[in-house]
């Protein structure tokens, strides 16, 4: 049972969110708040899942609060759920340490399935957002040092899978290795780069050229 948390000013959104989510048979929201305030006091009493983050807030913001809420709870997963999908929201989100950033115009199930990502851990962003990011990957990377001397061949393999989106199963399918083999080769990884999540980890290998699109 996935355990989520709502967070949302507008009690109409929230209630029409855990109207939809609490009809699954997987999916349990187990409170929902309207402040960023409120959310970290729910995270830290529940510890749920996946919360689902509106950005515009009153007091705290979204992006504050995911970055409190992360210091309270690290294996709480965020996914934003908002109206926004400029540079000024998304990448101050993304650092923050969201997981997913999804727009409200999203269906309901898709909604859904962006939740059961986040609670397996894999990153799912609005298709606009990931747009955005690899326009902003793309950009003039100028002479940075690379930054994956450190990793070893295999570790470069799973970060490379990473960064094009594919979960630990398919991972571990696509290069003959356990699933808890690539979670461990993923630990490493985060380590090595001193990165915290895996879209962290996924942002650089696209800023570094290590992933091209066709």
């Amino acid at each position: 049972m996935i355990r989520v948390l709502v967070v949302d000013d507008h009690p109409l959104v929230r209630q029409g969110i855990q109207a939809f989510l609490g009809a699954l048979s997987d999916i349990e929201v187990i409170a929902e708040a309207g402040s960023g305030e409120e959310a970290l006091e729910l995270v830290a009493e529940h510890v749920p899942d996946v919360v689902l983050m509106d950005l515009i807030l009153p007091g705290i913001d979204g992006v504050e609060a995911t970055r409190r809420l992360k210091e309270v709870s690290p294996r709480t997963q965020v996914v934003v759920l908002t109206s926004y999908h400029d540079d000024e929201h998304i990448f101050p989100a993304l650092r923050a340490g969201a997981l997913c950033y999804t727009l409200k115009d999203v269906g309901l199930e898709q909604l859904a399935e962006t939740v059961r990502n986040a609670a397996r851990g894999e990153v799912m962003l609005h298709p606009r957002v990931a747009s955005r990011v690899i326009r902003e990957l793309h950009g003039p990377k100028g002479l940075e040092p690379n930054p994956f001397t450190e990793l070893t061949d295999r570790e470069t393999e799973v970060l490379r899978c990473v960064a094009e989106g594919l979960s630990n199963t398919e991972i571990a399918e696509r290069l003959g290795i356990s699933e808890y083999t690539v979670k461990g080769h993923v630990s490493n990884i985060l380590g090595k780069l001193q990165l915290s999540d895996r879209t962290q980890a996924a942002v650089l290998a696209w800023r570094q050229g290590m992933v091209k699109r066709e």
